[in-house]
């Protein structure tokens, strides 16, 4: 890629397990979004939670297959954790951290309270005095670590939203086991990696203000963010493998090669006809977001391609 090419793009899967239609369609989604404008389109493995045997090699064989390709090498956060250090450094050297021993059993009952907003951390541990903190050490609770946040709200940019402004509270910046949380180390990588444009699941538009606060605080650029509608099942509720022939595998199974279900991906974004099967410059050139479909895409198994 030439060195005048703004920023990138990327896709960003946890091995967990197989990707499914809804992850390969926003895969395709961060594709398109990045190719258009001219960014190169980077592929980031975040494995520093849960990984199974195989599905890093899986994912990335179903995502060449309909044909998703990426710039550079791959990136394994495990393989980073240096620089989240680095980061959680620079918050403490500042005053804004402090630690936490909230289980998640208290932290959900808190957060479930008639005062607070679902997922808001109310602070519970942010004003421990040192006898106090001691005494939760002394009980052999590993404390997990927490950004001091000195704003309630944090406003960022969305491509298909506009602006958006959602809460900002005390994320966990490390866990008590000691693995950097999600939160730090995407912001800490996206900076890293130049990525400027981040294209996601709707599902995540609530972190969004969380991680731009945090970038602001670490003087890191701020992403500008799409977040596409997700796949639901029949019943509203996101897709999962228990939906029925929802992997690039059961797809093969059923008859449906990777080609008829990028096709069939490309119609629910209003990218291609029933039963055609474009190919990924043709989606390109017919790429716009302007119209792309705002409501979700339900997935019926049986549908025809």
């Amino acid at each position: 890629m030439s060195s005048q090419v703004p920023g990138a793009g990327r896709f960003a899967p946890s091995p967990s397990g197989d990707l499914h239609l809804g992850n390969l369609r926003t895969a395709l989604l961060a594709w398109l979004f990045a190719r258009s404008t001219g960014r190169a389109f980077l592929m980031r493995i975040e494995d520093l939670d849960r990984v199974r045997p195989g599905a890093e090699q899986r994912q990335l064989a179903d995502l060449t297959a309909i044909g998703i390709d990426w710039d550079g090498d791959l990136v394994h956060q495990s393989r980073r954790t240096g620089r989240y250090a680095d980061a959680v450094d620079t918050l403490a050297a500042a005053g804004l951290t402090y630690e936490c021993f909230c289980t998640r059993r208290e932290i959900q009952q808190a957060v479930t309270a008639p005062h607070g907003p679902d997922g808001h951390y109310p602070g519970t541990c942010r004003d421990l005095t040192a006898a106090q903190r001691q005494e939760k050490r002394d009980s052999g609770r590993p404390p997990a670590l927490r950004l001091r946040a000195d704003l309630a709200a944090f406003t960022v940019h969305d491509l298909l939203r506009g602006p958006h402004t959602g809460l900002v509270d005390d994320v966990v910046l490390r866990r008590g086991d000691g693995v950097p949380a999600y939160n730090l180390a995407v912001v800490v990588d996206d900076a890293a990696q130049g990525i400027d444009q981040v294209v996601r699941g709707d599902d995540l538009l609530g972190s969004a203000p969380r991680q731009a606060y945090l970038a602001s605080l670490l003087g890191l650029p701020v992403p500008v963010y799409a977040h596409v509608p997700l796949a639901l099942n029949a019943d509203g509720q996101r897709l999962a493998k228990r939906d029925g022939a929802v992997t690039l595998a059961d797809q093969r199974a059923a008859g449906r090669d990777p080609h008829a279900v990028r096709g069939l991906l490309a119609r629910t974004l209003g990218l291609a006809e029933p039963g055609e099967r474009p190919s990924m410059p043709d989606l390109l050139d017919r790429f716009d977001p302007d119209v792309l479909p705002r409501d979700p895409w339900v997935f019926v198994p049986d549908a025809p391609p």
